[in-house]
């Protein structure tokens, strides 16, 4: 009797945007390579993407072509756009492995998923969408008309149909899936929530302090002051290392204040701008209660040229800001050593979540987050963070969180509460979760 041969276990992951800034898809390679699988990733590669994909032997990344720029109107330019990734994203499905099912993200859908749909009808090969958010909303951001032109009702209708086309559905949110099978009629759609992955974790204080040593070499906010005390071997702004080799914060040192942007309309980085005015004022009047605030914001975008600028010209004296673009291994240890962060991220559409908190939560870091329609499926206030809906009540929360900073009880009862509740939240990871959900389910295509 023949011995059955083996599945075959390839697999595509689809981004058509930087794959290195789209951590949930290269986390989907990532468990697929550690199911076995071979993965062929197709997209563009503007950062680095994780060491995990790039040094594996059955992972191929495919790069696509930047779309030209041109001096078209901005629905030509879209147009023209759409038909440049068209014809990039089908040489590149010719040249991969044949694989039991493509994994595709969306946004954006278009020209993505009629690609991908044409594709998978023609090799006879799965279709699984994991949805972000929606196309649609996210262009209707760029349109004077907003979501009522006839240009965003087309790409609505086009991702609606070829959406429904697919084998298979993740989304990020219960709220995605209910507005998925009940007003677009789409299925089955399982909730795959972000988690934090492993790299993502509480760090000690020797740490933090390595992480400011190497802030310090090109921040001189996290600089330390001459140092006259003969048992300090080294220190930063907010640490300092013993002779002995323990590390000890500073006393009355600076609070650190994270937040991570990608400088895009969908985050209104104004809202942090006007709190940290507010503290500032505040911190200036009562300065023996408010601490200095280092701010760090990290990311990058269209925006952030301006917001620099802006920044530049503040005159703070105890609010400082630096926007470093940090290597991937940096980016944990940053949440990690900070005090609190801050998400500024709302939703187009208002089903999705912000990945940034999930990250936070997974290193520990209590978070205010901009209030929107879902976000109550990640932030609870008063639980396991802060919950705001403008720059005011940003302000406020700031103003509490570091009032006698860091020795007011009042706060540390409240952290450690937070701290409680981020456990819990960090015992489930994305591994892990992955495996119960989106395994099984792409298991059954092979």
């Amino acid at each position: 009797m023949s011995e059955v041969p083996p599945k075959k276990r390839n697999a595509c992951v689809i981004v058509l945007g930087d794959i290195g800034r789209s951590p949930r898809m290269q986390y989907h390679a990532q468990s697929l390579l550690e199911e076995n699988y071979h993965v062929d990733i197709i997209g563009y590669l503007e950062t680095r993407p994780l060491e995990a994909l790039t040094q594996q032997p059955r992972c191929r990344i495919h790069e696509l072509t930047a779309v030209p720029v041109t001096n078209l109107t901005p629905k030509l330019r879209l147009l023209f756009k759409a038909f440049w990734q068209t014809l990039s994203l089908l040489m590149a499905l010719i040249s991969i492995r044949r694989p039991s099912f493509l994994l595709v993200q969306n946004p954006p859908g278009i020209p993505t998923l009629i690609v991908c749909y044409l594709y998978c009808a023609l090799t006879r090969t799965k279709l699984a969408i994991d949805w972000h958010n929606y196309t649609y909303t996210v262009l209707a951001l760029g349109m004077s008309s907003g979501e009522k032109g006839p240009l965003i009702r087309l790409v609505r209708r086009l991702e609606r149909y070829f959406g429904s086309k697919a084998h298979t559905h993740f989304c990020v949110t219960r709220a995605m899936q209910e507005d998925l099978q009940e007003n677009w009629k789409i299925g089955p759609v399982n909730v795959l929530y972000d988690r934090a992955p492993t790299q993502f974790h509480p760090i000690d204080l020797a740490q933090k302090h390595e992480l400011f040593l190497k802030l310090a070499k090109d921040y001189p906010q996290f600089q330390s002051a001459v140092n006259n005390q003969s048992d300090v071997v080294e220190a930063t702004a907010l640490t300092q290392k013993l002779a002995n080799g323990s590390v000890q914060y500073k006393h009355q040192r600076h609070a650190v204040l994270v937040s991570s942007t990608s400088w895009t309309q969908d985050e209104d980085f104004g809202i942090l701008l006007k709190a940290l005015q507010s503290y500032e004022e505040t911190a200036q009047a009562e300065p023996l209660v408010y601490p200095s605030l280092l701010c760090i914001i990290t990311g990058k975008g269209p925006q952030k040229e301006h917001y620099t600028a802006e920044i530049a010209r503040l005159q703070w004296k105890k609010v400082s800001v630096i926007t470093p673009w940090l290597e991937i291994e940096d980016y944990p240890t940053v949440l990690a050593s900070a005090d609190l962060g801050v998400c500024l991220h709302w939703s187009t559409s208002g089903l999705d979540l912000p990945m940034k908190v999930v990250d936070m939560f997974g290193s520990g870091l209590p978070v205010c987050a901009y209030d929107f329609k879902c976000l109550n499926e990640l932030v609870k206030h008063g639980e396991n963070g802060f919950v705001f809906a403008d720059h005011i009540q940003l302000a406020e929360q700031l103003r509490i969180w570091f009032e006698h900073f860091p020795k007011n009880p009042s706060i540390l009862e409240t952290r450690a509460g937070f701290q409680r509740s981020l456990q819990q939240f960090q015992e489930l990871r994305w591994r892990e979760s992955w495996s119960l959900i989106a395994s099984p389910v792409l298991e059954a295509f092979l």
